[in-house]
Formats: structure tokens, sequence, C-alpha cells
């Protein structure tokens, strides 16, 4: 390795994506199938950096707590100064994050403005988020159900919701680079397809 200092960034990603939906709707695992789709990607699981704060830590619950409101802002914060230093990398940055209020979602709007921020909504309903939830292994023991009508109320005219109920994680994917437009790297088991008289 050389001791002189490289270059780190590049030219800019081509922008970012913001995976929510209520806890059991599949963020994390459509997030990282996502980021695995793309060329340079990076995923940033939100509930990871929480985990980082050793002592003092609260999470998120069902009743009132300023403090750990308050940090839900502050790993959203953290998440996005990482976001946006893989995006000046090139690097196209995937967070999964449970984003109910509207507040919270400008937050991470004006916080990661370097790049075109794609908000995508996984919208299972809460029986079907309930049920897989029970079915994983990192099992909540919260039935966090009611933030599906939070959500829907709040962010209802924001982003793009995403039924999966019925779809595969693959074709959850499938969707969302389609309305993204964000550009894929082929599936390793599906052979490159060429245009007419291409190679």
């Amino acid at each position: 390795m050389s001791v002189n200092p490289v270059p780190i960034d590049r030219e800019s990603a081509a922008g970012a994506v913001l995976l929510t939906g209520i806890p059991g709707s599949g963020k994390t695992t459509v997030a990282a199938a996502l980021a695995g789709r793309l060329r340079m990607s990076a995923h940033i699981e939100v509930d990871a950096l929480q985990l980082m704060i050793v002592s003092g830590g609260q999470w998120p619950s069902s009743a009132e707590n300023a403090e750990a409101d308050r940090q839900i802002f502050l790993r959203a914060r953290n998440a996005c100064l990482l976001a946006d230093s893989f995006a000046r990398a090139s690097f196209i940055p995937v967070l999964d994050d449970v984003v109910v209020r509207h507040a919270h979602l400008d937050f991470y709007r004006t916080t990661l403005a370097a790049v075109p921020l794609h908000i995508v909504i996984l919208a299972p309903g809460p029986a079907v988020a309930w049920q897989r939830n029970q079915a994983r292994e990192k099992v909540l023991t919260t039935d966090w159900s009611p933030l599906d009508e939070a959500m829907r109320s709040e962010l209802g005219q924001q982003g793009t919701w995403i039924d999966n109920t019925a779809l595969t994680v693959e074709e959850t994917v499938e969707a969302i680079l389609s309305v993204t437009g964000l550009a894929s790297v082929p599936e390793v088991d599906q052979p490159l397809k060429c245009l007419p008289g291409g190679v």
C-alpha cells in the first residue's frame, strides 16, 4: 500500500434510496438485496448505528420518551453523514429505517441533499408484517402494527408505495429499480442480453 494519500471522492452517485416500512415489512432484507443489484453501493442499516451506542441508548417505544425521540434523529443524522460520504465516493447508499412521521422524513430529505433521494415505502399491511416478524430470527415482542395507520396518514402522499405482500424479494427489488431508474447489474445466473448485431 502506498503511504501517499489517494483521492477518495469521484463523480457523485446517481442517487440514494431510503427504504422504509413498519417492522416486519422486509426493509432490511430488501435493502441488502437491492444494494447487491447495484454496481457500486452500500447498505446502511440504521438500526446498526443505534447499536453503536454502548451506554445511554434508548430505542423507540410505544410510550412517550423524549430521549428516544432525540436518538431517532441522531441515528438518522449519522446515517445521512455516512450516506453522503459513500455517495461522494460514487457508491449508491441504500438506507433502511422505520420512518413514520413527516418530520422524520423531512429530516432525511434536508440532511441528505447532495444526491437525489428516492423514498420507497414497503407496505404489506400490519397483519402480514406481524406474521413475518414472528417467523424471523430477530423477533420483536412489541406489536408495532399501529404504526401502519400512522405511516399511511402522515406519508400517504410521499415517495413510492409498494405492496410487497405477494412479491418475492427479487420482485420487490425489480419494482424499486423500475421506479427509481437506478441501473442494476445483471443477475449472476442470467446471461447478458445482447442488442441485435452486438456481441
